[in-house]
């Protein structure tokens, strides 16, 4: 905005320059001449009358000599003999103190004129007017310099007046587009200040107002979307209580009779014996449901040894990937809603890898540092695919994440697929 502001001042000196030119050229030469006009008719008048008393005289030699005498070589009437080398009279201009460009400029016209002395038929000589016009040259030198000068002050004058006001105006717009800029990165507590003209503080108040309400929105949010994911795992919890009390002792039971069929048959392909193969692989499917829907051991064990674990079971069921734990004992002491969380985020993610990832290191980092939890888990794989809609799984991490006022991002580092998870440490509670 104060580029364009600039714009039409630089636009107009130039214009007042081109303007001043043109009217040097074009009235320059007429001013020249009006200037001189009473001078040359003053020679005329002098040479018709010298004419007229050399006419009448009766030796007209000494009254020329005389007028020769009296008037000399003087500035801008001088007497020349016929017999004198002749040339077209110049007028007189000194340009020293004047650029050659501006005398250029102004297309002097040559003012200086030769009258003749007539005596009898005889040209006898020539009334000169050789006019000086270095006064008249320096004078418009310096109107010029103080018409763009002066017009110059006054546009710089108004453009700084213009750019000073401009940006107490952008000032106050610029605090409002960062506030909006804070509000959309979902930063609610710093107010935006009040400044500027009427209409900018107006708009600047109504973006506080909706930033308090956001705020609020915001909170709602969290707090039902940390509801729902504490329900989610009660639910998870009472479901897996429900199953392992149910199918364990059906699961036994099937087992136990299946190995009292069988007897000592040794046969492989016995009803009985694919019976017990049958549940046991049924027990192993339970266990891997168990476990995803509430960890037991979570609480047991604590969330270094339950990360480490779920790593281990990776490399067992994909031995060709390399895993590798950084994990903070720390965690250890975070409440189960954090400690789910933390555990959830790491257990989808390493679910994503050995399912998709194609590859070869795994690297989990759980680090406690400045006030947050933040959680990485990196591998060297293909990576995620341009435009990726969020599954079941990675939104369920989302929503974990926002319920602890966290967030979560997906990113392409040095060739590496890494899924970082931030969580602040006021959302948990330290045992």
């Amino acid at each position: 905005m104060r580029f364009r502001l600039f714009l039409p001042t630089i636009g107009l000196i130039a214009a007042s320059l081109l303007f001043g030119i043109f009217a040097l050229q074009t009235f320059s030469p007429d001013q020249f001449e009006r200037e001189s006009e009473d001078a040359a008719a003053l020679v005329k008048t002098v040479t018709k009358g010298l004419n007229a008393a050399l006419s009448v005289a009766g030796n007209p030699g000494p009254t020329l000599e005389a007028f020769a005498d009296g008037i000399g070589r003087g500035d801008a009437i001088q007497y020349r003999k016929a017999d004198a080398s002749v040339s077209t009279p110049k007028i007189r201009l000194n340009t020293d103190a004047v650029p050659a460009w501006f005398v250029g400029l102004l297309r002097i016209p040559n003012l200086a004129t030769a009258h003749p002395i007539i005596v009898g038929e005889q040209h006898v000589g020539d009334i000169l007017f050789v006019p000086d016009l270095t006064p008249d040259l320096n004078e418009k030198w310096l109107g010029f310099l103080a018409i763009v000068l002066s017009g110059t002050a006054l546009l710089v004058l108004a453009a700084v007046s213009a750019y000073l006001t401009t940006t107490m105006a952008l000032q106050p717009l610029q605090q409002l587009g960062a506030g909006l800029a804070r509000m959309q990165r979902g930063d609610y507590d710093r107010k935006i200040p009040l400044l500027g003209p009427p209409e900018v503080r107006k708009s600047c108040a109504e973006a506080n107002q909706l930033a308090r309400k956001l705020k609020r929105l915001a909170k709602d949010n969290r707090d039902m979307l940390r509801k729902l994911v504490s329900l989610q795992d009660d639910e998870r919890e009472e479901l897996a209580k429900e199953l392992h009390d149910e199918l364990g002792p059906l699961l036994f039971a099937i087992r136990a009779n299946a190995i009292a069929l069988s007897g000592s048959s040794s046969d492989p392909e016995a009803p009985s014996n694919q019976l017990i193969e049958a549940a046991e692989a049924l027990q192993q499917a339970s266990r891997r449901i168990l476990e995803g829907l509430s960890p037991l051991y979570l609480e047991e064990l604590g969330l270094e040894k339950s990360i480490e674990t779920l790593l281990q079971n990776a490399h067992a069921a994909l031995p060709s990937v390399a895993t590798s734990a950084e994990i903070d004992p720390r965690l250890d002491s975070l409440d189960h809603l954090m400690s789910q969380t933390i555990y959830r985020v790491v257990q989808e993610a390493i679910t994503n890898v050995i399912k998709h990832a194609q590859a070869s290191t795994l690297n989990v980092v759980a680090d406690l540092r400045d006030q947050a939890v933040t959680i990485e888990v990196s591998d060297d794989g293909i990576g995620f695919p341009e435009n990726v809609a969020l599954g079941r799984g990675l939104t369920g991490m989302s929503d974990r994440s926002r319920a602890l006022d966290g967030k979560l991002d997906l990113l392409r580092e040095n060739g590496r697929t890494v899924v970082r998870c931030w969580l602040p440490l006021a959302a948990a509670r330290v045992g």
